[in-house]
């Protein structure tokens, strides 16, 4: 396709894909779910091309974006040594996936607004430069709390945006990229990433609840970005989950809102957090970042009210 694929343009590979979607036929009960490969990160164009020459021939049309701290493929940043400066235009880059996600939303809901093609988040998650002793073509990298940030705020855009986004993928499981689990000879360790994927397992299989809410800035300079995201859903046995991010590494902040509508009687939470943004798991200290139970929200007739700590990943269960 437009990369490694060899470098096509997007009619050229329409063409190609209409060609073979054609004659990749469905087996006796197991309809074959076509993805075409899609764009890279803003690139609309190719977006456009697809859906116009393919909407009603595939599945999935994917979506293609990686978090860089320095926003510069030649020297991307490390996954641990990072001041603040730096961390603000990580998570500033890797908050661009709610405009990504929301344009090319736009035009497929221009070809297909009945949403029957599904949009594809094939490859996302933050990219540093690779550990410093370890192969370059491993891509072997740390993962710290702001690797848990980021996907926390990226798992709840994905959420936001549950009638189009319908798969996404982590890059990637083991020792690549923003991996779940790190490996070295016979240990294994969980990294912050893997504990945020085991916080957001209750959004699988749910309803989603939209929220509406105003955010504090976090402010860097004369920059800002939204400091607070959220997602929310109800499972199948009637409770309501709220997953909750602060990007802030030096305010908490304290929500308050009416749940009009909806029937619970107590509340829970479970958070994860650390002192600082670039704490990691390590086989040392493969612990030093987990999930423990959050006692910072609280009931009040039909109002909740929370205080999420600065650099945190909050998931909230209000059950009847």
């Amino acid at each position: 396709s437009w990369g490694c694929g060899g470098n096509m343009t997007a009619q050229y590979y329409s063409d190609l894909y209409r060609r073979y979607a054609t004659y990749a036929r469905d087996y006796p009960g197991a309809p074959l779910k076509k993805i075409a490969a899609g764009a890279n990160a803003d690139d609309y164009k190719w977006t456009e091309t697809c859906m116009k020459n393919m909407g009603r021939q595939m599945w999935g049309l994917t979506l293609h974006y990686y978090t860089l701290p320095t926003g510069k493929w030649n020297v991307k940043g490390s996954s641990t040594q990072f001041d603040e400066a730096q961390y603000f235009t990580t998570m500033q880059n890797c908050l661009r996936m709610e405009e990504l996600v929301t344009k090319h939303s736009a035009i497929m809901d221009k070809y297909d607004p009945n949403k029957k093609v599904a949009l594809v988040v094939d490859e996302w998650g933050i990219w540093t430069d690779v550990e410093p002793g370890t192969n370059p073509g491993f891509l072997y990298q740390q993962n710290s709390l702001r690797d848990a940030l980021i996907a926390g705020t990226t798992l709840n855009i994905f959420n936001n945006h549950s009638d189009r986004v319908k798969m996404a993928n982590l890059a990637q499981t083991v020792n690549v990229l923003q991996a779940l689990v790190l490996t070295e000879k016979n240990k294994m360790i969980l990294t912050p990433t893997y504990h945020v994927f085991d916080l957001y397992k209750v959004h699988q299989d749910a309803k989603y609840l939209p929220i509406d809410f105003a955010s504090p800035d976090y402010v860097s300079g004369d920059k800002k970005i939204p400091a607070l995201n959220v997602s929310a859903s109800q499972d199948a046995n009637g409770a309501i989950h709220i997953s909750l991010v602060n990007l802030d590494p030096n305010k908490k902040i304290n929500i308050s809102t009416a749940l009009d509508g909806l029937n619970w009687k107590t509340v829970t939470g479970q958070i994860l957090t650390s002192a600082k943004v670039n704490d990691v798991n390590s086989f040392t200290d493969p612990n030093k970042i987990h999930i423990v139970k959050f006692n910072g929200a609280k009931k009040s007739g039909n109002k909740l009210s929370a205080e999420i700590p600065a650099q945190s990943v909050v998931v909230l269960e209000l059950k009847n």
